[in-house]
């Protein structure tokens, strides 16, 4: 996977098509990824010690990294990533502007 915390990207396909964000957390294992502001879910808490009220509570649910691009920086449109070697450290970059990411 080539996504990173920290990242930012653009939903390409699914119901939240077209939203971007950063990357909250990524999950290899399951090829997902959790995006900020990005398939929000109501989950319903019963009331704890930590929490005597309980309630309704908003969550951001993991999506399949396959429908996230990363956003490049250079021209804020979706790219693809690719690999380069740089002074003998391995580095990302974006595939459309070269930018070293």
């Amino acid at each position: 996977m080539n996504l990173v915390k920290g990242d930012t990207v653009i939903v390409i396909a699914g119901r939240d098509k077209g939203k971007t964000g950063v990357i909250q957390k990524v999950i290899p294992e399951s090829n997902r990824v959790v995006v900020e502001n990005v398939n929000l879910r109501k989950k319903h808490k019963k009331p704890t010690q930590a929490n005597p009220e309980g309630g309704i509570v908003e969550i951001y649910a993991p999506i399949d990294a396959s429908n996230v691009m990363l956003v490049d920086p250079k021209t804020k449109k979706p790219t693809r990533i690719g690999h380069k070697v740089v002074k003998g450290k391995k580095v990302r970059f974006a595939k459309k502007s070269g930018t070293v990411l």
